[in-house]
């Protein structure tokens, strides 16, 4: 199968040109969430003022999750009862998955079972955090760089059900395929949206570094590896579907050396996995 490389290239940008920009409250609630100082009285002005982020902080502290015996009217009792990290976690999430959901055009991957497989790498990838001893804030950061590490597959029209039929079929590495067919992979496209926007650091590294385990090394490798470890947990628990079911096989062992992790641990966070996923697609509301 043949694919005009220059075309696939000119639609994606084009695509990508097109997406709605996150909306400004959320980029407030990122901003005032990466303060150490940041209070919830802040972010209780912030969100007051968007009903439709009001209505989901108050039903997610109002879950089934949380079982709460007294229904909670309060947002700012709501944002404390939740913590900043689930409210910042929840707002970029939600509006995120909105934004794309209302783009996506391909149907070759169910938007189902992508962002359940992108919640999954999320999960891991903050369990495997608290593993390494990471600070509460940075494991948050974790989750949302795992629940967004695929987002270059998003642009892809139907063309790439024939990518995932080659990798599925001749049990290969995804990436390989796309750049082998279609020029262009995932993490490079990832990037263009990172960039329109304006993601931070770590979460855009994470979108387009999470392949390229000889660059970990470098500064803001560990979060990398973490994500892609995530990752590849979340395929072998065969969590959702991305279209990779064939990572190559020494990926896990050279993972797990350049974390200094060993096997016990990454299968230990297994207990957790579930029902973290679980609390997570409550409030993407999956």
């Amino acid at each position: 199968m043949a694919l005009d490389k220059e075309k696939q290239r000119r639609d994606i940008e084009r695509f990508i040109k097109r997406m709605p920009s996150l909306s400004t409250t959320v980029g407030k609630v990122m901003e005032i969430c990466s303060r150490t100082d940041a209070s919830p009285n802040e972010l209780n002005k912030v969100i007051s003022l968007d009903p439709v982020l009001t209505g989901q902080v108050l039903r997610l502290i109002n879950s089934a999750y949380y079982s709460l015996v007294n229904k909670v009217t309060s947002l700012t009792r709501a944002i404390t009862m939740l913590g900043m990290n689930t409210v910042k976690n929840m707002a970029l999430s939600t509006a995120i998955i909105k934004s794309v959901s209302g783009a996506k055009k391909s149907k070759a991957l169910p938007t189902t079972k992508f962002w359940a497989h992108s919640i999954g790498a999320g999960v891991s990838a903050k369990l495997l955090g608290e593993v390494k001893g990471l600070p509460v804030m940075e494991r948050e950061e974790l989750f949302l760089a795992g629940l967004l590490h695929d987002l270059g597959k998003v642009p892809f029209g139907d063309e790439y059900i024939d990518v995932l039929n080659r990798a599925k079929n001749e049990q290969l590495p995804l990436r390989d395929v796309e750049l082998d067919l279609m020029g262009i992979d995932h993490q490079e496209v990832g990037l263009m949206i990172a960039e329109k926007w304006k993601l931070n650091q770590v979460i855009t590294s994470c979108i387009g570094s999470h392949h390229d385990i000889d660059s970990f090394k470098e500064e803001g490798g560990q979060q990398v590896a973490l994500v892609a470890l995530g990752n590849l947990y979340t395929n072998i628990l065969d969590h959702g579907f991305a279209g990779n079911p064939f990572p190559p096989e020494e990926e896990a062992g050279r993972l797990l050396q350049l974390l200094d992790l060993d096997w016990d641990e990454f299968c230990g966070i297994g207990d957790r996995v579930v029902e973290e996923i679980h609390k997570a697609e409550i409030f993407l509301k999956i």
